[in-house]
């Protein structure tokens, strides 16, 4: 019988990914998670939180509380991920979830401090001018080819 026990090697790989710069990019955010012995729907209440036209000095109250339990839930699973026996599915579980988290907490800072909402704005500016430049493409993909004349 193979031994699925996460060896010293792939324990320190996936601790090394976590401390990496950007390794939360591309996460999803888990849809819900376990924090002090409460069930949080943290997927719903970041997506409310950033799709919200005004942040009141409550919501960044609540930001505040919601990266601080975040990050202590970090430190949860980090340091399951250092210490305990788990096997190789059980730690990638971890490693995700901890990825999520991390994503989370970049998220709710960015909410928190007004970039998301410059970033939405920059994306739709970006978006808008590449559909502009593939009808351009297309019109003249369309002359070239005798399509349009």
């Amino acid at each position: 019988m193979k031994d699925d026990t996460l060896s010293e090697w792939e324990r320190k790989q996936l601790l090394t990914a976590l401390h990496s710069r950007l390794f939360w990019v591309g996460e999803e955010i888990p849809y819900s998670i376990e924090i002090k012995d409460k069930k949080c729907n943290l997927h719903e209440r970041v997506w409310e939180l950033i799709n919200k036209d005004n942040i009141t000095d409550e919501d960044r109250k609540h930001i505040e509380e919601y990266i601080s339990y975040l990050r202590e839930k970090e430190q949860e699973d980090e340091t399951k991920l250092k210490t305990e026996k788990l096997t190789r599915k059980e730690a990638k579980a971890i490693f995700n979830e901890t990825g999520g988290i991390l994503r989370a907490i970049m998220d709710l800072r960015e909410v928190e401090d007004g970039t998301v909402k410059m970033k939405e704005k920059e994306f739709h500016n970006i978006f808008f001018k590449e559909r502009v430049a593939e009808a351009r493409r297309w019109l003249r993909f369309l002359q070239d080819s005798g399509g349009l004349t």
